[in-house]
């Protein structure tokens, strides 16, 4: 359901996708509670190569992916606690239903969580509403193209 031809109606949680992440179908939390964007990471380092930061991390959803990035950011950001901690920041396409944005992800681990992503409310202002008693709107979508 689309208001007015620019913000569209989602549900609590929606499949969404990472296409330059290689990542499709994954089940993200919309929290409109958090303002930050959060995705579950694992064997977050920094390293130097020719004295350049560069940025590791695997996402392990079914399959393990390593990942290596040379554009970031180390940002404090309030976690599940109200507490404040230092989390790396990444900028990455991020697919919902039909909508394509590009926005910034924080990395953190998020195995005591229900859900590996949570989608906060920096990247829904203005794009989406949300309807607490709906799931999955846009069906499970694979390789960016909703079912």
């Amino acid at each position: 359901m689309t208001i007015k031809g620019k913000v569209k109606l989602i549900g609590r949680r929606e499949f969404v996708d990472l296409p330059l992440l290689g990542i499709f179908g994954i089940e993200a939390k919309i929290d409109t509670g958090a303002y930050t964007s959060s995705l579950h990471c694992e064997n977050i380092s920094l390293n130097y190569e020719n004295s350049k930061p560069i940025l590791y991390f695997t996402i392990d959803l079914g399959q393990s992916k390593k990942f290596r990035f040379e554009e970031f950011r180390l940002k404090k950001i309030k976690n599940s606690f109200g507490e404040m901690e230092e989390r790396y920041v990444i900028k990455t396409l991020l697919v919902i239903g039909k909508k394509k944005i590009y926005s910034t992800i924080s990395l953190s681990n998020r195995d005591n969580m229900r859900y590996p992503m949570l989608i906060g409310r920096r990247l829904l202002k203005g794009k989406f509403l949300i309807d607490v008693n709906k799931i999955h709107t846009n069906g499970i979508s694979l390789n960016g193209f909703p079912i």
